[in-house]
């Protein structure tokens, strides 16, 4: 068995004055009269943004925010997976959860503290879960893989880290975005392991219209054209993670702008930014990108996805496990049918929440840990 790591975020002085520089050195773009956010980023925003990061922000405070929980490195498939490893005050799990893109761990800092130390937030101490939350491959703290790889690869390192370098035999799951994909394929491939899944992005397999429940079709239809007018970002990742990637890392200011767009029209903002993400936030999401050269490998799981897609590596998933997917209403992406849903996973638990969007975790922390603990409260990680 490899050995663990200590791990603690230092990111050395002269990355940060760097950053720094880019940021002041950084011409900011113009807009149409008015249009806002109606064009992509608003430009106003952008530049309020930046001058606050230069002038208020402090990557310290917030290093040290992530450094509260103990953190471990291991290598895995020619990553250093590096991870935050949170005993809670119950002993309960463990759950192993998983951010996608543009997020980061920092999506789940609030709702960890919640489902970890419930009795810190008027819950009861023997509630309280054990956490793995890694960084994927490429993304954060975690090192890059040598060339692009999707998510089923990175569901065979999650398996590893669980049951080979931490000896948990069984344990749940949870995840959104890439963060879904990767728990979804985890449990379709090592069943004897994943003992329940909590998804707040659930998106069935296509099937022939002559196979689809009620209201499939015009399911399958909205869904494709929410692709069509959302995921340019997402081919472009596809096709040439290169060209947008070299970009993107030459301007922090060009790299805020790519995300912060993101964060604006996919979670419950109704076209208020910082009614969900306070500037801080918006900026530590950012940092974990920035200070570890990660903005371009990041995208490579886009270009990853794509090829195990051409292999036939992401068709036939079917999980056994006892499923619960919580539906946020300002996830940008349209629910589908529960029966719909019901075909790829045994959905035991279906919850509409009130508020909320793509970043479930980052926007509605104490609902999203609230919906989490519940079920898993409710499975046994020896019969279920």
């Amino acid at each position: 068995m490899d050995a663990l790591t200590p791990f603690r975020i230092d990111v050395p002085e002269a990355k940060l004055q760097r950053i720094r520089d880019g940021l002041r050195a950084a011409d900011f773009s113009y807009a149409p009269e008015g249009s806002g956010w109606d064009y992509g980023v608003s430009v106003a925003y952008l530049r309020d943004l930046v001058d606050y990061w230069i002038h208020h922000y402090d990557w310290r405070r917030w290093e040290a925010q992530l450094n509260r929980f103990p953190q471990f490195s291991t290598p895995i498939d020619g990553v250093d997976v590096r991870f935050q490893r949170i005993k809670g005050s119950g002993g309960r799990g463990p759950i192993l959860m998983t951010h996608g893109w543009p997020g980061s761990i920092f999506e789940f800092d609030q709702a960890a503290e919640r489902l970890a130390f419930p009795e810190r937030f008027g819950g009861k101490a023997e509630d309280g879960f054990d956490l793995i939350i890694p960084s994927l491959p490429g993304f954060g703290f975690s090192t890059r893989p040598a060339r692009p790889i999707g998510p089923r690869a990175v569901s065979r390192m999650w398996r590893t880290l669980m049951v080979e370098r931490l000896g948990h035999d069984r344990f749940f799951v949870q995840g959104g975005d890439f963060g879904s994909a990767v728990s979804n394929w985890l449990a379709h491939d090592a069943p004897e392991h994943v003992a329940g899944v909590h998804l707040n992005l659930c998106i069935p397999m296509p099937v022939p219209a002559a196979e689809a429940v009620p209201g499939e079709v015009e399911w399958r239809a909205a869904y494709e054209a929410v692709q069509r007018r959302e995921s340019a970002y997402m081919m472009e990742h596809m096709t040439k993670p290169q060209t947008i990637g070299a970009a993107l890392s030459a301007s922090p200011v060009a790299f805020a702008a790519w995300v912060i767009e993101k964060f604006h029209g996919w979670a419950d903002t109704r076209g208020d930014i910082e009614s969900r993400f306070s500037k801080d936030q918006l900026i530590t999401n950012l940092m974990t990108y920035l200070v570890n050269d990660a903005v371009t490998s990041a995208i490579w799981m886009y270009a990853g996805t794509a090829a195990e897609a051409g292999q036939g590596l992401l068709t036939g998933l079917k999980v056994t496990a006892p499923t619960a997917v919580a539906l946020f209403p300002a996830e940008f992406i349209p629910p589908a049918p529960r029966e719909a849903m019901a075909r790829n996973w045994n959905l035991t638990r279906l919850t509409q929440m009130p508020e909320g969007g793509h970043f479930a975790a980052f926007e509605e922390p104490q609902r999203f840990a609230d919906d989490v603990r519940e079920f898993f409260l409710g499975l046994d990680l020896q019969d279920s």
